[in-house]
């Protein structure tokens, strides 16, 4: 059984995270312009995806690792680079590292793989020197990328339901029209205008 005390600590630590994040002064904001100042001083292509590519075009929730996608060079690169200088892998030859310094979870993808369940797909994970435009303090998967990486991984992996969740909310908040649609791989077309349909009806209340 918990304690009263203690549950109510973890709630205030949490709302006090949650709005450290939302001000975009959190360890996670800190982590993510780390990294990007990083790859930016050696050249190396990237592409910030995840729930912080979502914030920026326009779908702002809280999480609490940092996903960068990159080739398979670009990540040999910078583990020979900056390993020991600030990040240290999550396990011997992992792809995934740690920010030593913000105590912050990096997960990479790699150019070339498939999202969701991992099996050969219509949509991969692109080359991120082609699939990147530069946000406001990093650069960021293009909006018809983001949402056909979350759609081929939802749709393929029952784990993974909260990509499904993201383009949801992506498309009420950011009032992504129908018509995107069309710029996105015919895989994921019907899957997009189901959710787009779904995001038109409003709770009651």
């Amino acid at each position: 059984m918990h304690d009263r005390g203690t549950v109510e600590q973890r709630f205030e630590r949490a709302l006090e995270n949650a709005e450290r994040f939302f001000m975009k002064t959190g360890k996670v904001h800190q982590a993510v312009l780390a990294i990007a100042r990083r790859l930016d001083q050696a050249n190396i292509p990237y592409a910030i995806a995840g729930a912080m590519a979502l914030g920026a075009h326009g779908y702002e929730r809280v999480t609490v690792d940092v996903d960068v996608l990159l080739t398979r060079e670009g990540l040999a690169r910078f583990k020979k680079e900056q390993l020991g200088r600030g990040y240290a892998e999550k396990f011997p030859g992992s792809r995934g590292m740690r920010d030593t310094e913000h105590g912050v979870s990096i997960d990479v993808l790699i150019a070339g793989e498939f999202p969701g369940d991992g099996l050969p797909k219509p949509v991969a994970f692109p080359d991120p020197a082609e699939a990147a435009i530069e946000g406001d303090r990093f650069r960021i998967l293009t909006l018809p990328t983001l949402v056909e990486l979350k759609l081929a991984s939802g749709m393929t992996a029952p784990h993974r339901l909260k990509d499904l969740a993201d383009v949801l909310e992506l498309v009420r908040a950011a009032k992504l029209p129908a018509e995107l649609a069309a710029s996105l791989n015919p895989y994921v077309r019907a899957k997009y205008m189901e959710l787009w349909h779904a995001a038109q009806i409003e709770d009651p209340g």
